[in-house]
Parts: structure tokens; sequence; C-alpha cells
């Protein structure tokens, strides 16, 4: 029985199945995707309509799409669908991400443990910071921190650190599109101030957030460099102000410092820590 257009589609079988809520286009344009990654030789438009279920008229709209965006291409003499550059693009970005990320789970741990609290590491996503990895301290009272969460990057030990790799005109363009909100009444909104902080952090290698972000918690943040001189990601600790006072953050900053080092050079990094060109 054929599939009609009022269904949608899974994205683990690239087929056209009964699934309630969801955007159908989203669905149908993923199912698209998959049918033409898995055609070796590529694959007409009556035969992919015909394995993921829809009206032709329906594939092929969707299709264009896909070519426009780039994620799909199509050959101009066989009209068959192949995957995009852009495609290939995207896939290479996260494969990045996932090899830094098992590079630094040992560091994590290593870091969360010499501290006793939890540790994280973070990327640049445009606006935003993006938590890509933690691990959790010993500490019986600990903050929690969601991978997968975005922060504001004015407002956190991990963003001003990421900031610090940017030069003077690219931090004065990001600075004048970002919504610097008073998220805690230790938020620095100006723009001028926050611009010397950076500056501050970009000399000493070390990031803080002292109750900017959460006004009952204190992170530090150090910068991480791959075998091109570019910071591709922050390492630091979170916790709560009591427990990192004044007494302690010396001691502290040099653990993080050293294992965004050890980490660094892990990634190929042979320079000496100082912000060079940024990933992004």
């Amino acid at each position: 029985m054929r599939k009609t257009d009022a269904q949608n589609v899974t994205a683990e079988s690239g087929k056209v199945v009964e699934a309630p809520g969801g955007v159908q286009s989203l669905h149908r344009a993923v199912a698209i995707l998959q049918s033409v990654a898995h055609a070796r030789q590529g694959i007409g438009l009556a035969e992919l309509s015909k394995e993921v279920g829809l009206h032709t008229s329906t594939t092929f709209h969707l299709a264009k799409t896909l070519v426009t965006l780039g994620v799909m291409r199509q050959e101009p003499d066989s009209k068959r669908y192949r995957v995009g550059p852009r495609l290939f693009s995207l896939a290479s970005g996260a494969l990045d991400e996932l090899e830094l990320l098992d590079t630094a789970v040992p560091f994590l741990a290593a870091l969360a443990e010499k501290t006793g609290e939890n540790s994280h590491i973070a990327v640049n996503a445009g606006r935003e910071v993006v938590v890509i990895g933690k691990c959790d301290g010993g500490a019986s009272i600990r903050v929690v921190e969601r991978v997968g969460a975005a922060r504001p990057p004015h407002a956190t030990a991990l963003g001003k650190m990421l900031l610090s790799a940017l030069s003077p005109s690219q931090l004065d363009k990001l600075l004048a599109s970002l919504p610097l909100d008073q998220i805690t009444p230790k938020t620095i909104v100006d723009p001028e101030q926050l611009k010397v902080a950076i500056r501050e952090v970009g000399k000493n290698n070390i990031a803080f957030d002292d109750g900017e972000f959460d006004a009952d918690v204190r992170c530090l943040a150090a910068p991480v460099f791959d075998f091109r001189s570019r910071m591709v990601a922050a390492i630091g600790i979170s916790a709560p102000v009591w427990r990192i006072g004044l007494n302690r953050i010396g001691d502290v900053s040099a653990i993080v410092q050293d294992a965004a080092k050890d980490l660094s050079q892990q990634l190929g990094y042979r320079g000496k820590l100082e912000p060079k060109e940024s990933a992004g």
C-alpha cells in the first residue's frame, strides 16, 4: 500500500511512516537525504519518490530546496541526485567536534578529580558558546551543567575565553550584535568594560565568571589550542562561590591552565599558551 503525503518520515529508517507531531517537511527532507546518501550511483526522481513514498511533485520541490541549500546536488546530464558539498562540510565539523571531545574526556576527568569540582569543555557557536562535554567532581554539592547547553559568551568564563581568540575588529563586530543582557548584578554589560576584561583574559590565559551568569557560582576557564595554533575550545570548572574563595583561586587557576595545556599538547599544539587564531 502506497504511503500518502499526509504521513511523516522517521529519521532512522528513511521511510514514510505514521508519526504524530513534528515538522512534516523536515521529516521528509531527512528521508530524501538518507535515500540519496545510500545511493552510491545517484538516484533519479522517480526512484527517489518511490523509495520515500511521496508524490513526485512533493519529492521534486523538497529535492530542489536541498540542492539550493547545497546538501544535495543534481548531475546535469543524468539528473540523478547525489549528496552535496555542504553535507560533507557539516559532517566534517561534527567529526572534528567528536574527535575533540574524545580526546578531552580523560583531561576533563583528571581536572574534576584534582579540583573536586565539575569540569566542562565548550566551543564557539557563533553568538553563543556550547558545552560539549563535562565530568562531575567529587564534591557533595555540585553545580549542574548540561551537555549541549548554550551560554551567553559575555557572562561566562568559557565564553570570555573563546572571545579572547577574536581579533579586535572581529570582537567589535560581534559585541555590536550581541544582546549584553544583565543576567546578574555582576554581569558585565558595558562593551568597553567587557573588551578590557577580554584583553586581560587573553593576556593571562585564564578567564573568570564571578557570579556573572549565576550569582551563586564561580567559574574558571583556560584556552585549548590545536596543532594549527587555533583556539578550538575552552576548558574549565564551575563551583559554588563559597567553595572557591580568593585563597583558592590561584591554585585552582594553575590546575585549570595545566589541564588546558596538556589537552592542547595532545591535540598537537607546540607553541606557547598564547591566543593566536580563532577557530571560528
